[in-house]
């Protein structure tokens, strides 16, 4: 196989100076660009506690006492629901030709995803896959690389008989790295991948470069295989990468293990009377415990453009955040917070999903794991949250030093813990859409676990209603949330196989 020559990388001296001037101007000469700051001395803070936005409701959700009939409806499994897994073997794979390099970037989440179309497109062309490179997050500054994350071992001998894998490339292809497609155009290197491209696009565009070279390396990859049109028995791999391949280290596994263990135990030392409050065998949630991911960090919050109660200070901080990474290109700034809140676009704050939390049945009793990275505001903005749930840990609560010490500062082996902790939880609950979403909610209906998905548009608009009283509120959240617990969903025309796995990965029987 013959290697691409190299085309002289194009000039980049004025794009990195005026990089550098971003970053060290500001720190250079500060008063030129916080001209703010000696009014607002927390401009950027994350901070500063903000008074609650429904004052009200929170005062009357800490004095409301929840039915037992509704608890133990809340904590009782789903019924069968009719469906299975369905994951039918598509046969031994053919002879193989050339090799599949992917490069993905994004959260564990997004990279996950593109792990699940890497084997897709292999299986498409017939060539081996070489395990997936990872790119450094540029938002967590993690490095952690498959092998970091994921049991390599299991993942190529589970889909042996579909498709070819392997850890590294032989020899004569040493070259194609990531350095090398990043210093340079390279005819090996395909660049031009459109999003949700179909399977004819790969073989008629990758094919060719695999019989000329023998190697192609794809960049960018995330969102790069269509949900529609594709034959069943590669809709079908997908999900047995997703669900069955993808299993995380033994150490990863071993501490979710030992703090769901501890998640499920009687709390000690920590107002015991509090604790046996409300877990009477009547309500079934003895032993029981329930996620909620909470994505509610700086960039969700300034995107947004919604008003978190913050005041002058947090909307001046957070307009000058955007105007700094998006240059002010950020629709819902043009719209007023009731419009982005009557439309569902703003993220529930910690408040906020406390109190549906306790609309919908959660009591101050229960077993609460937070599972989160960075929430905009720090422990100020938690604060009604837990006040409503005393009981909630996360990660950093319920393991020792020793414990974090493997794992701390590894963003994607950190979300790799959550994922485990609320996949094995018996209730899950996201406050807002996004990739740990939809990923748990697939996982979690293909296993039959009760997931709860937030009504966004109704939850906006009973937001916006500042005079509702409590049993208002109540009814409206648990009117607008009637088969929104795990129930199957069958995907539509273009939605994501990793959010709807029905029909495509699950039979009726």
């Amino acid at each position: 196989m013959r290697r691409p020559s190299s085309s002289p990388p194009p000039a980049r001296g004025p794009a990195l100076a005026a990089a550098a001037a971003v970053v060290l101007l500001p720190a250079i000469f500060p008063a030129l660009f916080s001209p703010l700051g000696r009014a607002f001395p927390s401009l950027f803070s994350e901070w500063n506690a903000p008074k609650p936005m429904h004052e009200s409701l929170l005062n009357q959700a800490l004095q409301w006492t929840i039915p037992d009939e509704q608890k133990r409806d809340l904590w009782t499994p789903l019924p069968y629901q009719g469906w299975k897994p369905c994951l039918k073997s598509p046969g031994a794979h053919d002879l193989p030709f050339g090799y599949i390099q992917v490069f993905l970037d994004g959260g564990l989440n997004q990279q996950r995803m593109g792990i699940c179309d890497a084997v897709a497109v292999a299986k498409i062309l017939n060539a081996t896959l070489v395990i997936p490179h990872l790119e450094v997050n540029p938002v967590w500054k993690d490095s952690s690389s498959f092998e970091d994350i994921f049991n390599v071992d299991h993942f190529i001998n589970t889909l042996r008989r579909e498709v070819s894998i392997v850890k590294y490339l032989p020899k004569e292809f040493s070259w194609s790295t990531r350095e090398f497609y990043g210093t340079g155009i390279r005819a090996t290197r395909i660049k031009t991948a459109p999003l949700h491209a179909s399977a004819s696009w790969y073989i008629e565009n990758v094919g060719p470069i695999l019989q000329s070279y023998g190697i192609a390396a794809i960049a960018p990859f995330s969102h790069r295989l269509a949900f529609d049109d594709l034959p069943a028995d590669i809709q079908r791999l997908r999900c047995k990468v997703n669900f069955e391949a993808l299993v995380f280290l033994p150490y990863i596994i071993s501490l979710g293990r030992t703090l769901e263990k501890r998640l499920r135990s009687p709390v000690q030392g920590h107002s015991i009377e509090l604790a046996q409050q409300g877990v009477e065998e009547n309500t079934n949630q003895a032993g029981k415990y329930a996620v909620l991911h909470l994505r509610f960090d700086k960039d969700m919050a300034a995107h947004s453009a919604c008003d978190f109660g913050g005041g002058r200070a947090e909307k001046l901080a957070l307009a000058k955040y955007r105007q700094v990474i998006w240059q002010g290109r950020v629709l819902n700034s043009q719209l007023t917070d009731e419009e982005l809140r009557n439309t569902g676009r703003c993220p529930l704050t910690p408040e906020e999903i406390g109190l549906i939390l306790v609309a919908l049945g959660f009591d101050n009793s229960t077993r609460l794991y937070l599972a989160s990275h960075k929430v905009y505001g720090g422990e100020a903005r938690i604060s009604s949250l837990r006040k409503l749930f005393p009981l909630m840990e996360d990660k950093r609560s319920l393991a020792s030093e020793d414990e974090l010490a493997k794992v701390e500062g590894k963003a994607s082996v950190l979300a790799a813990l959550d994922y485990y902790i609320s996949m094995h939880s018996d209730v899950f609950i996201s406050a807002s859409p996004g990739n740990m979403h939809n990923a748990l909610l697939a996982h979690r209906a293909y296993r039959n676990l009760k997931t709860i998905r937030p009504n966004m548009a109704l939850l906006g608009h009973v937001f916006v209603n500042k005079s509702m009283e409590w049993s208002g509120f109540q009814q409206a959240v648990q009117a607008g949330h009637k088969g929104r617990y795990g129930q199957i969903r069958l995907r539509k025309p273009t939605q994501s196989i990793y959010t709807y796995p029905a029909p495509d990965c699950m039979c009726q029987g």
